[in-house]
């Protein structure tokens, strides 16, 4: 299907309204909406959290507070209006009403609530629908959403910050801090987008993390996870510490020991026992869990071990690599524990397809504190 010169345009813009979305939409899609009649834009929208108004809706009645009219438009909208009725009535049923001549999806909805029936219940009400327009550029912007609606778990990427020759700590522990601030603040954008930030309970003993979003203007803040088999998680640490218009606590645990979880439970954790036939805590269940309570994306930030652990797991899509300009040496420890069982052969290492590079300056730039960032996906 052919696209114009317009529809780029004003698909290219009902994605920037999409990515106001970025932080607040979970467990919702990321969606924008431009409404355009005779080349001009009568009301545009953007979905802002689950419960609210969709994007579509939201359009609509922005042209109607301008005084302009929906009837003949074409609604250029990032993800295929719903056709069920959830916590807000189906956006199909309100282009219909609105007498929209055109609707214009970047992608289908993967939700099987929808997929598909939202663009034929406007077809057969006479508007013509097209579909794929910046379709991949959507995609991207709800990877989350489509992984959980098409295998049932969470986008999970994991973070992790080195040193040039992959060291993440030295060897006596000490990694605080190897990368720079304006790296770090970096991270925070990644939290502030996640649905929840995991570690492990090496990491909350060893480093005591609050793992909440710092420095950025949020209106929420991500659920923690912990991985915790025997927990060993203080009741006093600091990934507990949180009020009651902060996040969940999630401690995910092989051993459910009545003591330890009374008093986490007090301290205010919701304590999951999910083990696996070792006496560990089941990976792949635990996202099939995250999945099943609505988490879209995950951000790992975690040791070596774990790392490792959820990498042989297939638990992780996409890598986050931040790196400073120092050398550890070989003593120092890596990026990940292959678990004793070393690789013997280059073809069955873990393959990524690298997406992103760039340097990250701090401002005003002192170039040594510049930190390398890389993004890549496993293959």
């Amino acid at each position: 299907m052919t696209f114009s010169a317009d529809d780029q345009r004003f698909m290219a813009q009902a994605l920037q309204l999409a990515e106001r979305g970025l932080c607040t939409t979970t467990p919702n899609p990321r969606v924008g909406c431009v409404i355009v009649k005779d080349g001009q834009v009568t009301g545009e929208g953007w979905h802002e959290k689950a419960g609210g108004p969709h994007a579509e809706v939201i359009a609509l009645n922005d042209a109607a507070a301008r005084g302009l009219t929906a009837v003949g438009a074409t609604a250029y909208v990032t993800l295929e209006p719903c056709s069920h009725t959830g916590r807000t009535p189906p956006c199909a049923q309100a282009l219909i009403r609105a007498g929209v001549a055109r609707v214009v999806a970047a992608m289908q909805d993967p939700n099987p609530l929808v997929a598909g029936q939202g663009l034929a219940r406007l077809n057969a009400a006479g508007i013509a629908t097209a579909c794929g327009l910046l379709g991949d550029e959507a995609h991207e912007l709800n990877i989350g959403f489509v992984a959980r609606m098409t295998r049932g778990k969470p986008w999970a990427r994991l973070k992790i910050a080195a040193s040039l020759d992959g060291k993440t700590a030295l060897q006596n522990g000490v990694s605080q801090w190897i990368t720079s601030p304006a790296a770090r603040q970096d991270v925070h954008q990644w939290r502030a987008r996640s649905c929840a930030v995991l570690t492990g309970i090496g990491t909350v003993l060893a480093d005591n993390p609050q793992l909440n979003v710092r420095g950025i203007r949020t209106p929420r803040q991500p659920c923690k996870v912990v991985v915790d088999s025997q927990l060993q998680t203080p009741p006093d640490a600091a990934v507990l510490n949180h009020t009651n218009a902060q996040p969940q606590v999630l401690i995910v645990c092989a051993t459910a020991h009545p003591g330890r979880r009374q008093r986490l439970e007090s301290a205010g954790a919701e304590v999951f026992p999910l083990p696996d036939r070792h006496g560990q805590v089941d990976l792949p269940a635990l996202f099939a869990e995250l999945g099943r309570r609505g988490m879209n994306e995950i951000l790992i930030e975690a040791g070596a071990r774990l790392n490792g652990a959820l990498i042989s797991a297939a638990c992780v899509d996409e890598l986050l690599l931040y790196q400073a300009p120092v050398l550890l040496g070989d003593s120092a420890r890596g990026m990940w524990h292959d678990g004793g069982n070393a690789l013997t052969d280059l073809a069955a290492t873990p393959h990524l397809n690298i997406i992103e590079h760039r340097i990250i300056s701090a401002v005003p730039r002192d170039t040594a504190s510049d930190n390398l960032f890389t993004r890549a996906r496993f293959l």
